[in-house]
């Protein structure tokens, strides 16, 4: 996701950081170098060299810092990054359960009916185009059981 455009606010301690999707806040209290009263932030500028991915910001005593849109949408719990975060990790899960299991590789792609190529898509942590339905059939015939674990956030 690309960023358009990083405005900040000292008053408010914050960042206000619109991409084509939405305008996403992002507080001072997060950032590595957390500015103050007598060093608040002068500069924000959207980041040309990641791809417009993520911002940079100064404080007047000359302090600078980045920030990378993940952060931003992490701290807005943004359903599509998080969406992505759980596929991620239930990639890394079936890649790591392929390389123990005693099934050969045709054996797996004969049991899910699907094509080689479709399931090396499945295997790529950088395809977020699969669905997460596809990797849950993937894990039932690696015989792994998946659980979803709703908690209460802790502070």
């Amino acid at each position: 996701m690309k960023i358009r455009s990083v405005t900040f606010n000292n008053r408010r301690k914050g960042f206000q950081v619109r991409t084509s999707k939405a305008a996403l806040w992002y507080p001072y209290a997060r950032l590595e170098n957390v500015p103050s009263p007598a060093d608040p932030v002068v500069r924000a500028t959207v980041d040309g060299e990641i791809g417009r991915e993520g911002f940079a910001y100064a404080l007047a005593s000359g302090k600078e810092g980045a920030v990378h849109i993940d952060q931003v949408l992490e701290y807005n719990q943004d359903p599509g990054y998080l969406r992505d975060q759980i596929l991620y990790r239930l990639t890394l899960e079936a890649q790591k359960r392929i390389a123990r299991s005693r099934l050969s590789r045709r054996e797996v792609i004969r049991r899910l009916g699907t094509s080689a190529t479709q399931f090396y898509r499945l295997l790529d942590q950088t395809n977020y185009r699969k669905s997460i339905d596809q990797m849950l059939s993937l894990l039932h015939v690696l015989d792994c059981e998946v659980d979803l674990v709703v908690r209460a956030k802790t502070a």
